[in-house]
């Protein structure tokens, strides 16, 4: 694995900027930009936008832009960006990867798409198509999410498909289990692969930081609490990661189903204001829900001064 400057730049918590809509279903700026700043304090060490848990696939080319635009002028050189230039097509891809890039970003996330499958050639083909009309210091991050999202795709044809291409200098892994991928990833040899990250909102952080991931990229909602595990863990202290670790999970386990609904929500709770609306299909949360969700955030006040 590559021990470069680029390396160093993306170990941490990486947090997924979330949209957050008013009731009219316009992007709340002002709640955004607190969203930005509750990053930054609590110890980003990148910030990701827009991603799934950006509910990019429910935004407008040009919602995608405003976001991009408004995160690049609150982080203002703090951190790196990671622009998620998502899409199911080619020529979408290329918009949204221009767009990141117009703002100077050079680190995209691309995921690949669920409509290609699973076959190893139609990603190669895909993602080299994408590449050949990218800058030369742009540098992909693969996202290999499962399905109904992504393609999902498995250890050999993920392995086939960094391999064909030098611009993929990262992998998010979130397909489940992802220890074996992230595992069979690092011991690939790959040279042009910089490190793979964690995804799944961080559910599975300690066995993806065991087998050697160099960052987390969750949700936002308690990056505080995660860059602490992260920089327990980073420091030697194992055993306090992993209690800070177990009190996240009552959380996550919920966020698992209520996604992008129960980050809003604790955000709200957290200080930064919201209407708490989704564009995604997600659940609702009824009332003995949200009183549960009440008092794992309880719960989480002494661990997350």
């Amino acid at each position: 694995m590559k021990t470069d400057k680029r390396s160093q730049r993306l170990r941490g918590v990486l947090p997924v900027i979330p949209t957050l809509f008013t009731n009219q279903n316009t992007i709340d700026i002002d709640a955004q930009k607190k969203v930005v700043r509750f990053a930054l304090k609590h110890g980003a060490a990148a910030v990701v936008c827009p991603a799934v848990a950006s509910e990019y696939n429910f935004l407008s080319l040009e919602e995608r832009k405003t976001l991009v635009s408004l995160v690049v002028n609150e982080v203002d050189g703090q951190v790196p960006i990671i622009g998620g230039a998502s899409a199911s097509t080619v020529d979408e891809v290329l918009s949204a990867a221009h767009d990141c890039l117009s703002f100077g970003i050079r680190h995209l996330m691309i995921m690949a798409p669920k409509s290609l499958g699973k076959a190893s050639a139609k990603h190669e083909s895909f993602f080299s198509e994408i590449s050949r009309q990218l800058s030369e210091d742009t540098e992909i991050i693969l996202q290999n999410a499962p399905d109904p999202v992504g393609a999902g795709l498995g250890i050999d044809a993920l392995i086939a498909l960094v391999k064909s291409n030098p611009k993929i200098t990262y992998v998010k892994e979130e397909t489940l289990p992802s220890g074996p991928a992230i595992t069979a990833l690092i011991r690939s040899g790959i040279d042009h692969l910089t490190g793979v990250i964690g995804g799944g909102g961080s559910r599975y952080m300690i066995d993806e930081l065991n087998r050697g991931a160099l960052a987390a990229m969750p949700a936002v909602e308690i990056v505080d609490l995660h860059v602490a595990i992260y920089d327990a863990y980073s420091q030697g202290n194992h055993d306090h990661a992993r209690v800070l670790y177990r009190n996240s999970l009552p959380l996550l386990v919920s966020q698992l189903i209520y996604r992008m609904r129960l980050t809003k929500y604790v955000l709200d709770h957290r200080g930064i204001a919201n209407d708490v609306v989704v564009r995604a299909p997600l659940p609702e949360m009824d009332e003995f829900t949200r009183q549960d969700i009440d008092t794992m955030l309880t719960d989480l006040q002494e661990v997350l001064r």
